[in-house]
């Protein structure tokens, strides 16, 4: 039972900055505490949606050096975990309304050539009287571009960031609020507690605020709001809604509205289309964003402009939203707000770091810049290394990142059909893209589903829950559905009671 814990490194915050940190800091031979008061990614990091991509829109806000830096990173973020994170082509529409076709070519021009390209196809014109991702469009869009992006899990992302941080030796405390720290000259002080009432003490060296949305109060909690930092944050609610799938090509769509905005429609979970995101400045506490009315009907009207088939507020079988902390630059609108990132390295005393703003496709770089940082303030000499490593599962054809992991997945997947013949053709997709090589992990043992244990809901079993309550954290049947899997869309109501009466029998 941990009572007092003594380490180099405390970071507050289990989203992807925050366990892209840990995991950075622990391979390069600190020690490392992550708290986290919810589940991994509970808030923004489980809201985003879903790209890897380098912002195809932030260049006509002339945001060059951010779109830069992440589409850098796209492809180094897609060879890490091609299972979890796989290319996605983007069909975008264009009709007399919007920015002329000259303009439109000018930008995916740059947009494909501001950083190297290995593998990623560039950008083309398309007919799309011609093309499968016309047919289910209004007719009257008969032209419009293709350009190549990323898909990822998100919550998957970071629960694999902590997974790995945990295995370099870091210690991840979900649920686990930071209620108080206390500065000394050379080291932070801090009280933790758990749900139960257990508190733990933890001493380190140095402290680093990822917290997301929550980063300025816990500062100020810390100490203070520094002057040269006045209402470093804005806050931005993004939400998304879920609709029965509007096509069955594997292309996502980048939409335009009227007013400027952009809005993405991308296959979702094979039943399924995702559609998002607003922009929508928020106060309040972050944990309770939630989609209103008016959201739902500006994306409902947005797509219903483009595909054939109406999409309308009945339609929604889920929505979500998420508080985005963007860094203050005094846009006009939250669509212009920028979604670089900054880091705040404080010396007045045992050195703290301040992570502020950020987006998902540039979290390894940011990790690693802190940890750049955080190592020789503490007297500890380390290559950085993440960048030529893969995160747990991703290791499909060796232990260091290849495009041809990426662009093979489909001749690995033979491979375990061969070795896992009793699985359905859906059972093993969804293993081999949530787990990758994990897959050999979580069905040890297992020679036939009568092996699997019970099927508490629909295509999940016993074994596989036991595996991420023992591996990657899972307390509650809501982190299961919603984020370790995306089951919750797939099963019948009431599955969430279900899973949890199960697991409090087995946890008694």
């Amino acid at each position: 039972m941990l009572d007092r814990i003594e380490c180099d490194v405390l970071v507050v915050g289990g989203g992807v900055n925050g366990t892209g940190i840990a995991r950075d800091a622990a391979g390069r031979g600190l020690k490392v505490v992550l708290c986290e008061k919810d589940d991994l990614g509970a808030h923004t990091s489980s809201a985003s949606s879903k790209l890897i991509h380098g912002g195809l829109r932030y260049l006509e806000h002339k945001e060059f050096r951010l779109v830069r830096k992440a589409l850098r990173e796209r492809e180094v973020l897609l060879q890490s975990a091609p299972h979890i994170m796989w290319p996605l082509r983007f069909v975008m529409p264009h009709d007399a309304g919007q920015r002329p076709a000259w303009m439109i070519r000018a930008g995916l021009f740059l947009y494909d050539h501001l950083a190297k390209r290995d593998f990623l196809p560039g950008s083309r014109g398309v007919r799309l009287d011609r093309h499968p991702a016309g047919a289910p469009l209004q007719p009257a869009f008969r032209r419009g571009f293709e350009y190549s992006d990323g898909w990822v899990d998100d919550a998957r992302l970071v629960v694999l960031n902590a997974v790995d941080a945990r295995e370099r030796g870091a210690t991840i405390l979900t649920r686990t609020m930071c209620g108080h720290v206390q500065r000394g000259p050379q080291r932070w002080e801090a009280r933790l507690a758990d749900l139960h009432g257990r508190r733990i003490d933890v001493s380190a060296r140095c402290l680093v605020n990822a917290s997301g949305p929550w980063a300025e109060t816990f500062q100020r909690m810390a100490v203070g709001t520094p002057s040269d930092v006045p209402h470093a944050l804005r806050l931005i609610k993004g939400s998304h809604i879920v609709v029965p799938k509007l096509f069955d090509h594997p292309y996502a769509y980048i939409f335009q509205h009227p007013d400027g905005r952009i809005v993405f429609a991308l296959p979702y979970e094979r039943d399924f289309t995702l559609i998002g995101t607003t922009d929508v400045d928020f106060t309040g506490n972050p944990g309770d964003a939630a989609i209103g009315a008016d959201e739902v009907g500006y994306l409902c009207e947005l797509a219903s402009r483009y595909f054939a088939q109406p999409v309308t507020p009945a339609s929604v079988v889920w929505s979500f939203a998420g508080v985005r902390p963007i860094l203050e630059d005094a846009s006009r609108s939250a669509s212009a707000a920028t979604r670089d990132f900054r880091l705040d390295h404080d010396t007045n005393g045992a050195p703290m770091l301040t992570v502020w703003g950020g987006k998902i496709t540039t979290f390894r770089k940011l990790a690693e810049q802190a940890v750049d940082w955080i190592a020789p303030a503490l007297g500890h000499e380390a290559p950085a290394w993440t960048e030529h490593a893969v995160l747990p599962g991703g290791d499909l054809f060796g232990a260091q990142p290849s495009k041809r992991s990426v662009l093979e997945f489909e001749t690995w997947m033979r491979g375990r059909q061969l070795r896992y013949p009793w699985l359905s053709q859906g059972q093993l997709l969804r293993y081999a893209r949530s787990y990758g090589t994990r897959m050999a992990k979580v069905l040890e043992h297992v020679r036939g589903l009568s092996d699997m244990g019970p099927e508490i809901v629909p295509d999940l079993y016993a074994a596989e829950v036991y595996y991420l309550m023992t591996q990657e954290f899972a307390q509650t049947a809501e982190d299961i559905l919603w984020r370790r899997t995306k089951l919750g869309l797939h099963v019948p109501p009431g599955s969430v009671e279900v899973l949890e009466r199960w697991m409090r029998k087995e946890a008694s």
